[in-house]
């Protein structure tokens, strides 16, 4: 169980909050706006009325204890700006933003943003989905139980191949691409594929499947 923050309790900060407290993580959830709030309330480990452009609020409600914090507006760019830059500050290790364009985009990267995102209410769940497994590096929800996770290949399946490790058969999910290291991309390998170090495996299957695939040593 991990401690993260997000701020901006709109459709995205919401969806991402609400996912990630589902996923049983505790999450602190702040805006300015109180009924925002209190429609989260009881969806997150905690939600509070905080301005986040107050070092001295975000001190306050603890904030510095979290892994991960997630400025989830783009609507006021000098506000998401400021938000990031007080995070960075305050060491926070991994900092997610919303952009709303590519010299947002451009701009909070250059000031610390770890991960910057376009994306509505949906792409929220699937970002809760990325946070919560530091090995999965994308997600795509399929629907309520498959989903399609990118990660690294698990290193006791380097220098064996798809077919000798009986893949669909032995984990019960669909390798639908093989990223390489060199940038390369395997569409559907063949059973003759071996896999390398540093390829990243396209995975698709029911999430408790991918899960087990994610867990390999």
């Amino acid at each position: 169980m991990e401690t993260f923050v997000v701020i901006g309790l709109g459709r995205f900060g919401s969806a991402v909050a609400e996912e990630l407290c589902a996923l049983g993580h505790q999450v602190l959830a702040i805006d300015t706006d109180e009924a925002a709030v209190q429609k989260m309330a009881d969806r997150v480990t905690q939600a509070v009325v905080g301005d986040c452009r107050d070092m001295d609020v975000l001190r306050a409600l603890g904030v510095n204890h979290a892994r991960c914090a997630v400025v989830a507006f783009s609507d006021d760019i000098g506000n998401s700006v400021l938000i990031t830059l007080n995070l960075k500050e305050l060491g926070i290790p991994r900092i997610v933003c919303k952009a709303r364009s590519a010299s947002h985009e451009e701009l909070l990267r250059r000031i610390g943003a770890d991960q910057v995102v376009f994306p509505e209410q949906e792409s929220g769940r699937n970002l809760a989905h990325t946070l919560n497994n530091t090995e999965i590096l994308d997600y795509i929800e399929l629907s309520e139980h498959y989903s399609i996770v990118k990660t690294g290949v698990p290193a006791s399946w380097v220098g064996k191949s798809v077919g000798e490790l009986a893949i669909r058969k032995q984990y019960k999910v669909n390798i639908v691409s093989v990223q390489g290291a060199d940038g390369s991309l395997q569409t559907v390998p063949l059973p003759d594929y071996v896999f390398r170090p540093g390829d990243l495996v396209f995975s698709l299957g029911r999430n408790e499947d991918n899960d087990k695939v994610i867990a390999l040593e």
